[in-house]
């Protein structure tokens, strides 16, 4: 690991340690709508505070909250808490994303980390992604599980005709609400779908980590899937609601 990512992880160790004493009233004021157009939370900026203290001196900044923080050769695209609807609400699905992009704007390094299972996935370029615990020094490779049973669609709210599709077609998915943390369990579940407008912040760091899946980006929507008949079918699907909608 190097030192961006040893950056990282003790970033990360400071937020899921504050996060695990007497939360801050703060925290769950709303604040001003953030660079990336939802509502920042305090939470969202005590985070980001965080990150910026450790990752600063390694390139500039440009958090989903208050866009770009500094100079800097590097650039570091920032989600400081991944799914803070779920974590100011009691549910156990939330994160970080953290990638870091050269001069030449190629991806060099990316973390994403689950705050509350401490889990955390990270990759530097030409290397095997990998996983392990917040505080415990043991790291193994992201392997493909060939378990799983269900899915990930990622804002399925918004998409009752997909949601219907999918149904129709006897895929069975849940829609946790973190997308760069979904994107990070694609070796593990049977396929992670986003749809809607792609924002840097939400995929940069997930997709990163799905060296050797199937991946298939499109302008609306994102499909990964460790399987190419699956990614395939649920490509289908999207062409088909598409079509019908024309």
């Amino acid at each position: 690991m190097n030192e961006f990512l040893k950056a990282t992880l003790k970033a990360n160790q400071e937020i899921a340690t504050a996060l695990s004493g007497c939360h801050d009233d703060e925290w769950y004021e709303k604040k001003e709508i953030g660079f990336g157009g939802d509502i920042s939370s305090g939470l969202d900026l005590f985070a980001e505070n965080i990150f910026f203290n450790h990752l600063h001196s390694f390139g500039s900044i440009e958090s989903e909250e208050s866009g770009v923080m500094n100079d800097g050769e590097a650039t570091i695209i920032i989600d400081p808490i991944d799914g803070s609807d779920n974590a100011l609400s009691g549910m156990p699905y939330f994160g970080t994303s953290v990638a870091r992009l050269g001069i030449d704007g190629v991806l060099k390094d990316a973390m994403v980390c689950n705050l509350c299972s401490n889990e955390y996935f990270f990759t530097s370029v030409g290397s095997q992604p990998k996983y392990g615990k917040l505080f415990d020094d043991r790291v193994e490779h992201l392997e493909v599980l060939s378990r799983s049973k269900v899915g990930i669609f990622e804002r399925a709210y918004a998409y009752p005709q997909i949601v219907k599709a999918l149904n129709i077609n006897s895929v069975k998915f849940r829609s946790p609400g973190a997308v760069a943390l979904s994107l990070a369990y694609a070796h593990w579940v049977d396929f992670v779908l986003f749809a809607g407008a792609i924002r840097i912040y939400d995929v940069v760091a997930g997709l990163a980590l799905c060296e050797g899946l199937e991946v298939i980006i499109k302008d609306d929507y994102v499909i990964v899937s460790k399987e190419k008949d699956i990614a395939a079918k649920i490509e289908q699907i999207m062409s088909d609601i598409q079509t019908k909608e024309k």
